[in-house]
């Protein structure tokens, strides 16, 4: 059910010129030639066509969303520019199918806190990611807790506010998955959102170089 109210929430924003992020992750990327990138929650598709810019036809930009309609729009816009070097692939955030240790950076913005369980999409970063490959994520964290009526609403998580967690959480989430130098790059003063305040903030980590993965 969860999925689903994402999916027709998303797929009906799709045509809209509206903003759907709360950061600019990919402003901090500094994407280099022949690097493997992926965008969680990569909605039309535009963070992924200015990485695939970036990184040239020597690299390669994954977009991952699980909304039909963000994901045909996505692979219309790929198209329209002649961008080869992108895949758009639809699926959740906590089965991700991209192979492991194949990408040198992900990054999302305002993404993470619709999942179910943000444990395991911390998990999947790790695994996709090389060693050394570093993440970039904009999201919100709560302030306040959300009331127990709201959590588990599919319709006020797919809202953008509901599915969020405290900041202590949040980073504990990231230690758990074997991230290093985890620093916050921006942060937001709190704002109304919903039936709680949240802040909106950019963090950043790496995967270690040389550690292995295979349990994760």
């Amino acid at each position: 059910m969860m999925v689903e109210e994402i999916n027709k929430r998303y797929s009906g924003l799709a045509e809209s010129n509206c903003c759907l992020s709360c950061g600019g992750a990919v402003n901090y990327v500094e994407a280099q030639k022949g690097e493997v990138c992926v965008d969680l929650g990569c909605g039309r598709g535009n963070d992924v066509l200015r990485l695939a810019e970036k990184v040239g036809d020597e690299g390669f930009v994954y977009g991952i969303d699980i909304s039909d309609g963000m994901i045909t729009k996505a692979r219309e816009n790929a198209a329209k520019f002649d961008v080869k070097n992108v895949e758009f692939i639809q699926c959740e955030l906590e089965k991700l199918t991209i192979p492991q240790g194949r990408a040198n950076v992900v990054i999302s913005n305002c993404v993470l806190n619709h999942a179910s369980n943000k444990q395991k999409v911390w998990h999947e970063i790790y695994k996709v990611l090389k060693y050394g490959g570093r993440f970039i994520v904009s999201d919100i964290y709560s302030i306040e807790p959300v009331p127990a009526e709201f959590r588990n609403d599919p319709s006020a998580v797919a809202e953008c506010w509901a599915g969020a967690v405290p900041k202590e959480e949040y980073l504990l989430n990231i230690q758990r998955a074997g991230f290093i130098d985890v620093e916050i790059i921006e942060e937001s003063q709190p704002y109304q959102k919903g039936k709680i305040h949240v802040a909106s903030f950019t963090v950043a980590g790496f995967k270690p170089k040389g550690v292995c993965c295979c349990s994760v």
